[in-house]
């Protein structure tokens, strides 16, 4: 009996032979390279390097279509070379600029970070950054991490000239080319055509642009590059040419010195109007960086937390709760913008939630909660009616004017009518003590303490007999032995 040949079959045969190819070409090209593993790093390895990548920009020419988002992570990964026990000092040593990463293989936030360093060694390699992008696995090669005072994971680390410098930027892709650009002498991006500002806006949503039109003897250039130098986080952009600045900043209006950001957020695009000085272009950049409403992640926390706005309106919700107030939110925060700033946080993420919701004393939250913080005075405060468009508006509006009391966590207002001895508690305690014309004798106990039920037993008695300018106060709070109370304890 005769059989057909399976068509399927033939196509099996077929892939399998074209996967086992792939994976010796695999194999030969990682046994050339050596990036990973034994002496990556060295004069040959990073030869080899160049034409890996050479071969891999000659493909992606040749077969752009089937260049698939694994080569590309694959590539980048591939740029950052992978340093131990021997080759460490060589490398740090050899180069002028070498930014490290210390990770550990068990770390989840390393394993987050990797990706993110990769693309940014992609992106400084496109713009012909000299600085050498490195990483070290910290617990195989932990004395050379020690060495490089590498104390957790994972830590970021510049070397200029073998010196180490703290890594103090953000840890998105862009963030990190950012920091080490203005590290390492770049703190502005030159753009001299159309097609290259077209490219650039491919790849920056956030910038700071400055047009001048013959930089050497523009005024205010000298500042703006100043400017450029002592920010760590904005991409500046200079640029000669009207045409490009108007790419950049379809706003603009004006073929002289100028100076805008460009976000994507609802205020696209901001113009500076402001001397072209240093410290002021920074003050408009502090105030402007940050979207009408600032989504709180764990990779912004220290940028938010660090910002010149110090009176600070969290909002938590839903993102669909915050969906519906977010145009009612957007129009407050414009109102009171460079006042205060408005901070989405959402409320199912309880790493980013509770930490702040547990300082009002609220455990289990499900509906939209407005609350503040006034980093400069301490204080914190608390929207107590229903959440809507006016009272958030409005709790704003007092917030601005100074007008919103602070919030204390607080046992309900007790009766004290008839009392020789008056009971205060939290939301009690400005009005019956601190704003009392009377004199006051304050009282903090707790209700184990056998000394504090003595001394209790006395303040009654002082109470009958004190004059009627005078009274005493009773405070519940539960303190340890020689602890002292404060306001906010109360």
């Amino acid at each position: 009996m005769s059989v057909k040949p399976n068509p399927n079959s033939k196509f099996s045969i077929l892939f399998t032979f074209v996967v086992l190819l792939s994976f010796l070409i695999v194999v030969v090209r990682s046994s050339d390279v050596g990036v990973e593993g034994n002496e990556a790093g060295s004069e040959g390895d990073l030869d080899d390097l160049e034409q890996l990548l050479a071969v891999d920009e000659q493909l992606q020419k040749e077969r752009p279509e089937q260049q698939s988002e694994a080569e590309t992570v694959s590539k980048a990964q591939r740029i950052v070379v992978e340093l131990n026990g021997d080759n460490t000092k060589r490398l740090i040593d050899g180069n002028e600029y070498v930014i490290v990463l210390g990770y550990a293989p068990w770390c989840a936030r390393s394993a987050e970070l990797m990706p993110r360093f990769a693309e940014a060694a992609t992106g400084l390699k496109e713009f012909g950054s000299s600085v050498l992008m490195a990483k070290i696995d910290g617990e195989r090669y932990s004395k050379v991490a020690s060495q490089l005072e590498i104390k957790g994971f994972p830590t970021l680390l510049l070397f200029v000239s073998g010196t180490s410098q703290p890594y103090t930027g953000g840890f998105t892709s862009e963030e990190i080319m950012i920091w080490v650009q203005k590290k390492t002498g770049v703190p502005t991006i030159k753009l001299d055509s159309v097609d290259k500002a077209s490219g650039f806006m491919k790849k920056h949503l956030t910038f700071i642009l400055g047009l001048f039109e013959n930089s050497e003897a523009s005024s205010g250039y000298d500042e703006f590059v100043k400017a450029a130098s002592l920010d760590n986080e904005i991409q500046f952009v200079e640029t000669r040419s009207s045409h490009v600045a108007k790419l950049l900043f379809p706003d603009l209006k004006t073929n002289n010195v100028f100076v805008g950001l460009v976000k994507t957020e609802a205020e696209r695009y901001t113009a500076y109007d402001g001397p072209c000085q240093a410290e002021k272009i920074l003050e408009f950049l502090n105030s402007n960086k940050f979207p009408l409403v600032t989504k709180l992640t764990e990779s912004n926390t220290v940028r938010v937390y660090s910002s010149p706005v110090k009176l600070q309106v969290m909002v938590f919700s839903t993102i669909d709760d915050f969906e519906t107030l977010a145009q009612s939110l957007e129009d407050t925060a414009r109102r009171f913008k460079s006042k205060l700033m408005l901070i989405y946080i959402d409320i199912s993420n309880e790493n980013l939630a509770m930490p702040f919701l547990t300082l009002f004393g609220i455990e289990d939250a499900k509906k939209t909660i407005v609350a503040a913080f006034d980093n400069n005075l301490k204080s914190k405060f608390l929207l107590e009616s229903d959440p809507s468009p006016s009272n958030i508006e409005e709790f704003c509006s007092g917030l601005a004017h100074g007008t919103v009391s602070p919030y204390y966590k607080s046992e309900p207002i007790p009766e004290n009518q008839n009392s020789s001895v008056v009971a205060v508690v939290g939301r009690t305690f400005d009005e019956l003590v601190l704003k009392s014309q009377e004199n006051v004798i304050l009282e903090v106990h707790t209700p184990w303490c056998v000394n504090c039920e003595a001394v209790s037993k006395q303040v009654e008695k002082l109470s009958t007999k004190s004059s009627a300018k005078e009274m005493a106060v009773f405070i519940n709070g539960e303190l340890k032995p020689n602890d002292h109370s404060t306001k906010d304890e109360l």
